[in-house]
């Protein structure tokens, strides 16, 4: 599983409309500008995290993007599987994928879905306001899960 461009920089879109908004709208040319991205990557990313409600939107002079909740309220997880479309480690995981013939004779399926459940957990502990500049990036991410899941 490789995380793609799309997700890292909707992570850092999302970071930074979080320690930026006060509630008003934000350019996406600010964004851009702050985050390093290139303006067309945020052209394609912005619908999608506004199509699913994680920003809103508004056009006109006073314009831009913001958060619809809190920065605790949102999991790396769920913007990233907004992004990726999935993060399942092997194809036969994927969302939507045919069943596998061999499922029931495989050796490694158990494996696999060991580590969608690891991966899951990770991103889903860890949430925006986690990854926030004024938070302590190391210390609140919470790893537990990982002693029991092993």
């Amino acid at each position: 599983m490789t995380i793609s461009t799309k997700g890292r920089y909707a992570l850092k879109i999302m970071i930074d409309l979080a320690e930026n908004g006060d509630g008003s709208y934000i350019p996406m040319k600010k964004v851009a500008e702050r985050q390093g991205l290139p303006h067309k990557y945020l052209e394609h990313i912005l619908p999608v995290l506004t199509q699913n409600h994680l920003v809103e939107g508004q056009q006109g002079k006073k314009g831009g993007y913001r958060l619809t909740r809190k920065p605790e309220e949102y999991t790396v997880g769920e913007i990233l599987r907004l992004a990726e479309g999935d993060l399942a480690p092997v194809a036969c995981l994927e969302c939507g994928a045919e069943p596998c013939g061999k499922a029931d004779e495989c050796r490694t399926i158990s494996m696999w879905k060991k580590l969608q459940t690891l991966i899951d957990g990770y991103f889903d502990g860890i949430t925006i306001k986690d990854l926030m500049r004024n938070a302590d990036n190391n210390s609140g991410i919470d790893i537990s899960f990982l002693d029991a899941s092993l």
